[in-house]
């Protein structure tokens, strides 16, 4: 399976997944991840929080980031570098979170790509940030 080759990326090039956000995600995100902050796992003590409920994660709205990237744009073959990201909002059980990556430039000699990122729910930022990957080149 090969994803996009860096001569087939244009600045402005976009793709986006969506993903309902569920308590067994969270929960399995906890165990992969080491993370078992009780913000995310515990009814009663997420109750105490500012939030006044489980949220999610955040590195699981850069988890979707990481799978845009690696799956649509560019896609299989893409080599990750680095990654910002700004937490916004929290994520919270049952929300719809679009994550979205778009091409902002191009470095030919380097065959990087650098794309804006970013989660929303409702149509409100909840992480954003930067990628800078490697696109394959034809041939290569």
């Amino acid at each position: 399976m090969q994803g996009l080759y860096f001569d087939e990326l244009t600045v402005g090039q976009s793709a986006e997944i969506s993903h309902v956000v569920g308590a067994a995600d969270i929960e399995a995100f906890a165990e992969v991840s080491g993370d078992n902050n009780p913000v995310h796992l515990d009814d009663a003590y997420a109750k105490t929080t500012t939030f006044g409920e489980r949220i999610a994660h955040g590195m699981l709205s850069g988890a979707y980031i990481s799978a845009v990237l690696g799956t649509k744009l560019p896609g299989p073959g893409a080599i990750y570098l680095s990654q910002s990201l700004r937490f916004r909002r929290p994520v919270k059980i049952g929300d719809l979170v679009t994550a979205r990556a778009t091409v902002k430039a191009l470095d030919a000699a380097r065959g990087h790509v650098t794309l804006e990122t970013v989660c929303e729910v409702g149509g409100k930022t909840v992480v954003d940030g930067e990628a800078l990957v490697i696109a394959p080149r034809r041939g290569a």
